[in-house]
């Protein structure tokens, strides 16, 4: 038995280092743990890249039909949403700086293997519903802009998307697309200066909890659009890709400590521009008693600003947000398939290429099969939270556990307020249950 524990030890290091090696292969680049002037610079990334899924097809469904149905009623769930959020993304950050292993890698080491698999499976199935959201986004987009049918556009984006990822070629347009998609973002935020908002009462919805009679489905989506699963496994995947625990642990503390400034900048930013989706939609449709039942009528928010040209501007975004987030969503479903495995991402290895394709593979299935495309994108979003509450008390497991973290793991305070986290979203999915 000693000679077969050894064995297998040895065998855990080499996958480890092999991880190591590959990672360091695919960065290009080492961490001194010197931080000076702008060396702030070099932790802020992994956040946005997270926030391309803020401004994705599902969030955009899920916020006009807030917006349009309830006014500003729901706008606290946009809060709320976001303070979990940052502190959901920061912890899981924390796991991939401190241990050197992405979320699904942790899950896969240090949680039994049945319970593992079935864990990862579950997050694998939340990132078809999010690849699914974003390529059907993509597929509306087209059908705006061409004429195209949805099921033909739908293909589309996702052989686009599947290309990209599995050629690598994504890294050189992703950050074009990002910004493109941004600055659309910002659009949002701009136009709330030509349309009359009543910002008292948009104060009063983003600080006082109120469920409207019918709402818990709305609020369900809205809340998987802002947390969502596959996000918190790619947050991990792209924080420990950084090897910083092999620098050392002052590198570690270094590190700890300037992640939390990128998780915040990018999380306000997307409280930000989902706010003002809902409030847009609040002033522009629900004061007129006129729900938002599919994206080719919310582009009329645009109007404002764009003038008659704003369904064309709608859709090139809606396109490019689709395009863009569906990336991440494979990346994360490929991150997802390696670590089951117990091994770091590689899209040339066979187990991240099929986890990527798989993903794509089943959200078409699923498009091919819906009769609403709107209702589809709503429900996605509220399917991710439903899978959320395992993905949360695995999270808090592991990050609390010092076999995982040493002496990084969370603090009684910090566990509290994740246990917190995680009821919350567990007592929403049982009410959402109950009232279906």
């Amino acid at each position: 038995m000693p000679a077969e524990a050894d064995a297998q030890t040895n065998g855990r290091d080499e996958v480890l280092e092999r991880s190591r090696r590959i990672r360091s292969k695919l960065l290009g680049t080492r961490h001194t743990g010197q931080v000076g002037g702008l060396e702030i610079l070099r932790y802020i990334g992994p956040g946005l890249l997270v926030t391309v899924g803020f401004i994705d097809p599902g969030n955009w469904a899920s916020n006009m039909a807030a917006g349009s149905e309830f006014g500003y009623g729901l706008l606290w769930v946009v809060t709320l949403s976001t303070i979990m959020l940052i502190i959901l993304q920061h912890n899981v950050a924390h796991l991939g700086i401190a241990t050197g292993e992405c979320l699904a890698e942790a899950a896969n080491r240090y949680l039994p293997k049945v319970p593992a698999k079935a864990v990862l499976f579950t997050g694998w199935l939340a990132t078809v519903a999010t690849t699914m959201a974003e390529v059907l986004g993509g597929g509306i987009a087209l059908e705006m802009l061409f004429g195209l049918d949805l099921k033909i556009g739908s293909v589309i984006v996702a052989a686009a998307s599947l290309a990209l990822l599995l050629t690598n070629s994504y890294k050189r347009v992703e950050r074009y697309i990002i910004a493109i998609v941004s600055i659309i973002g910002i659009a949002f935020l701009v136009e709330l200066a030509l349309v009359k908002v009543d910002w008292p009462q948009a104060a009063v919805g983003w600080v006082a909890p109120h469920v409207p009679e019918g709402s818990l489905p709305i609020i369900m989506s809205v809340l998987g659009a802002v947390v969502m699963p596959h996000n918190l496994f790619l947050h991990s995947e792209v924080i420990q890709s950084r090897q910083v625990n092999a620098e050392g642990e002052e590198a570690i503390e270094k590190g700890l400590k300037y992640e939390f400034y990128d998780t915040l900048l990018s999380m306000v930013i997307g409280w930000a521009i989902n706010s003002a989706m809902v409030i847009l939609a609040a002033a522009t449709f629900f004061q007129v008693g006129r729900p938002v039942t599919d994206l080719q009528e919310a582009a009329q928010v645009l109007v404002p600003i764009a003038g008659q040209a704003a369904s064309w501007i709608f859709a090139v975004a809606l396109l490019l947000a689709g395009l863009s987030s569906s990336i991440t969503a494979g990346f994360a479903a490929g991150t997802i398939s390696a670590g089951a495995s117990g091994e770091p991402y590689d899209i040339h290895d066979r187990h991240s290429s099929i986890g990527v394709i798989c993903a794509f593979a089943a959200s078409l299935i699923v498009i091919f099969c819906l009769t609403d495309a709107f209702e589809g994108l709503i429900w996605s979003q509220a399917l991710l939270s439903m899978q959320l509450p395992i993905t949360i008390f695995v999270q808090i497991y592991l990050t609390s556990s010092k076999r995982v973290m040493g002496k990084y793991a969370n603090s009684t305070p910090l566990k509290v307020v994740l246990i917190i986290i995680g009821a919350i979203v567990t007592g929403l999915n049982v009410a959402l249950l109950v009232s279906m």
